[in-house]
């Protein structure tokens, strides 16, 4: 018993003193840490800023995206559009990166077997669907379903979409590049309703470097293509700063499109009578030929004018030294023509044209525009041409203006318009020996725009200095647009005729207005400005009757406006 106790009390006295050591050894520790130590504070406070940071990661991560449709449906002016809201910075656009898995296996090759490495948790991207929001969808199935969308979109919506994209950038090359993209768009971009007019413009060479024979070869090889794959509906075509290859272009287009209807040129060069002769052979139905600021075989022009000149209804050539030729031919063997337009260059000249206008309306009874830009046109005889003819009936627009002084009269005037009731637009600029009261007898009872502005240096040889006022008055209930740069009618004059304008029954439809260089007053604008509110467009520089600051060129009815307010 004695023994027991004794060894009970041992066993109880080295207890407490195990207990009194980890006391002892409690309060060292603790005291070693409330003991302030140099140089060990700040590393405590950056890695309590660097646990504060990596808790805020954390609580980012943790936070779930809401969930947003990837399109939205809007309803336009005349149609519903639907738009994605889907980024570019989504997940579900950006490609597999190549060589991903490579990199990985030698990132890990690096990493020591002692240091465990901290694997991230894929965030899955959720896709949203018209219908249901399923979350299991992974990436591929999203790239399914929008492959489906492209292909089960209707091929005739997305020709409606190109159809828009031709009319304003062209056929080519629009159409070719976005054949390109899958197969559904190269049926749509073949549509043969997207190739009824095409220009193909000339970019195979950088200018000044000499054609290589493979080169040459290449342009053959696509012209051959386009002739025989897309140009079977074609109705307009355009060729634009061709220098070779011209006659080939021509000889296939020819042959691959029976509906041509019109042929355009724009400064090519090499064109020979053997295309032209292509052109009247395969294309029964042309109509419109323009070679202007071209280089072509004159007599090919006509004799494909002696043979097919029936079927011509517009021709637009350049001023040379066989124009004169070329009208005779027209006054021959088009009957059918509507529309001749002859020009040249702004800075050739001076330029002269023959023409016998009683041979021209003998010939051409149905033309309605006859334009003659920067030339100006002498007035001859012909044998056994009558003096006098039926004129030009159904003309709409005569334009016969020049940068320089014209030397046309009254009577040349008269001469071209005295049968011509149904004119709507008259061009004169230049034309300094046209008097208002030549203007005012003519038969044109509905003119609708009048433009007698003089663009040269010089006003000694201007013919007409009164008589402004009764053209308004006969004009002013159908005139729209009205130009009398640098005519010299008095003050008194323009007023009158300002006034006609601003009480007449148009001065509503009433839009352009070009009194540069005139003895305009500011009482007569104010009084047109406010009875005109279609007015958008006002020249009033180098006008000395006007006030400082009010000399200047006017656009919009917002700038108009703001005039109306100076002038008040």
């Amino acid at each position: 018993m004695e023994s027991t106790q004794m060894e009970a009390s041992s066993s109880s006295s080295i207890e407490q003193q195990q207990s009194v050591q980890a006391s002892a050894a409690e309060v060292s520790t603790s005291r070693r840490k409330t003991a302030p130590t140099k140089g060990k504070s700040p590393l405590k406070r950056k890695a309590d800023a660097l646990k504060n940071e990596k808790s805020k990661k954390k609580k980012r991560k943790n936070i779930q995206r809401t969930i947003r449709p990837n399109y939205t449906v809007q309803e336009g002016e005349d149609m519903l559009l639907i738009i994605s809201n889907i980024s570019s910075g989504d997940n579900i656009w950006k490609p597999k990166r190549k060589g991903c898995k490579k990199k990985k296996s030698k990132s890990k090759s690096k990493i020591s077997p002692g240091k465990t490495r901290k694997t991230h948790a894929k965030i899955k991207v959720p896709t949203v669907r018209e219908e249901t929001i399923d979350k299991s969808d992974n990436l591929e199935s999203v790239h399914d379903s929008f492959d489906q969308w492209g292909q089960s979109l209707p091929i005739e919506i997305l020709v409606k979409i190109f159809q828009f994209a031709v009319v304003q950038d062209g056929a080519v090359p629009f159409l070719c590049r976005v054949g390109r993209v899958c197969h559904l768009w190269n049926r749509a971009a073949s549509s043969p309703i997207l190739w009824r007019s095409a220009s193909i413009g000339y970019c195979w060479i950088e200018p000044g470097k000499s054609q290589l024979p493979g080169t040459e070869q290449k342009i053959r090889n696509t012209i051959d293509w386009l002739a025989q794959n897309r140009f079977s509906q074609m109705r307009d075509f355009s060729l634009c700063h061709w220098k070779k290859h011209v006659d080939y272009v021509i000889e296939r287009v020819s042959q691959s499109c029976p509906n041509l209807q019109s042929v355009k040129l724009s400064y090519c060069t090499g064109l020979t009578e053997k295309a032209f002769q292509c052109l009247g052979a395969g294309c029964p139905s042309l109509e419109n030929i323009n070679v202007q600021h071209s280089e072509f075989n004159v007599d090919g022009l006509v004799s494909f004018l002696e043979m097919y000149g029936k079927q011509v209804k517009s021709i637009y050539f350049t001023h040379s030294t066989k124009s004169d030729r070329l009208l005779s031919t027209l006054s021959g063997y088009c009957p059918e023509l509507r529309l001749l337009e002859i020009n040249t260059k702004l800075d050739g000249g001076y330029c002269q044209l023959p023409i016998c206008i009683q041979a021209l309306q003998i010939g051409c009874p149905k033309l309605q525009t006859f334009r003659l830009m920067n030339v100006t046109p002498v007035p001859k005889m012909i044998r056994n041409t009558p003096s006098s003819t039926c004129g030009f009936p159904l003309l709409e627009e005569l334009c016969i203006a020049t940068s320089s002084h014209s030397f046309m009269s009254d009577n040349d005037l008269s001469n071209v318009l005295h049968s011509s009731p149904h004119l709507r637009v008259l061009d004169l600029r230049g034309a300094s020996r046209i008097t208002a009261a030549g203007l005012h007898a003519l038969p044109c009872e509905r003119l609708e725009c009048l433009y007698w502005g003089l663009y040269f240096n010089s006003n000694t040889m201007v013919a007409s200095k009164k008589g402004v006022h009764m053209l308004t008055q006969k004009w002013s209930n159908t005139l729209k647009e009205l130009d009398l740069a640098n005519q010299p009618f008095s003050e008194e004059d323009m007023e009158v005729a300002v006034g006609h304008l601003a009480h007449g029954n148009g001065v509503h439809s009433f839009r352009s207005l070009n009194l540069s260089g005139t003895k305009i007053t500011s009482s007569a604008l104010r009084l047109l400005i406010g009875q005109a509110p279609s007015l958008k467009y006002l020249n009033l520089s180098s006008c000395r009757y006007l006030p400082r600051g009010l000399k200047r060129l006017y656009h919009g009815q917002e700038d108009i406006q703001l005039l109306l307010d100076k002038l008040s």
